[in-house]
């Protein structure tokens, strides 16, 4: 069972990633959803390197997230987080990769709270 799951996960990774591919002017903003944490991460796919990263655990927004709302406040928090570490390396322009994931919840979130940086998609 875990087998097939793990197969059906990647079929969907690899059907969003085809039509996807970050630059070093437009990067891949890519998004990973665990139990209990988001992460973020701005990635050059010529270059095969990240250019920026943020996560719940990132030491710039541990107290808010600690005050946020449930795991949704959190991750509209390291859309944010991620939008100003993109300002500051001048990313204005991204592409948005969801991965396996529905585009609902935190992972809509997190692309409202990039948004909100200044990101555009």
């Amino acid at each position: 069972m875990l087998k097939k799951q793990k197969q059906r996960k990647l079929r969907k990774v690899i059907r969003v990633r085809k039509k996807i591919f970050g630059t070093a002017e437009k990067p891949r903003l890519s998004v990973f959803r665990s139990l209990n944490h988001m992460y973020a991460q701005l990635i050059d796919d010529t270059k095969n390197i990240t250019i920026a990263a943020a996560s719940t655990k990132s030491s710039d927004i541990i107290e808010d997230v600690q005050k946020a709302e449930g795991k949704i406040g959190k991750s509209k928090l390291v859309g944010q987080l991620i939008a100003k570490k993109a300002q500051e390396v001048g990313v204005s322009q991204v592409v948005f990769d969801r991965g396996p994931y529905n585009y609902h919840g935190r992972v809509k979130e997190v692309a409202d709270g990039a948004r909100e940086g200044g990101l555009k998609f």
